[in-house]
């Protein structure tokens, strides 16, 4: 009975352990790490982090005391805050991700202060893209 019981225990825990794996990246920036570049660039009262969609979320009051949702890039740490204005267009990105390979570009969205469209790889693969405001590179490419 003990062997079972520490059976049961050692799957239910390599299980959680496979669960909280995809909530968070494989490289780059970890949670404390998002939360001291937020206070470092002057965010406060910084909740829920979380990883979702490839990029850090979180909600946070900015130096200038208002309330915004902010991602982090977990590669190269860029903040994007949901009032955030793009240089870029509509046409723009769609260029961008026709010269990046990409095909069949739709559902091109300017939401949350990033870039996002609906894209077919060159492998024929379905994938949705998220993508700079400021020079429309690709952050984070998962699959439709």
């Amino acid at each position: 009975m003990r062997t079972f019981r520490a059976t049961a225990l050692m799957l239910a825990f390599a299980m959680a352990g496979a669960a909280s794996a995809t909530d968070t990246p494989t490289k780059g920036l970890t949670e404390p790490q998002v939360r001291q570049l937020l206070t470092e660039q002057g965010y406060t009262r910084i909740a829920d982090i979380d990883f979702e969609d490839g990029m850090w979320q979180a909600d946070a009051t900015s130096a200038d005391g208002n309330r915004t949702d902010v991602r982090v890039d977990p590669a190269s740490g860029q903040v994007f805050t949901d009032t955030q204005v793009s240089n870029l267009s509509e046409n723009d990105i769609k260029a961008k991700l026709v010269a990046a390979g990409y095909a069949k570009v739709h559902d091109v969205d300017f939401d949350g202060g990033l870039w996002k469209a609906k894209v077919e790889r060159s492998d024929g693969k379905n994938v949705e893209v998220q993508l700079s405001p400021k020079d429309g590179s690709v952050l984070n490419a998962e699959s439709d």
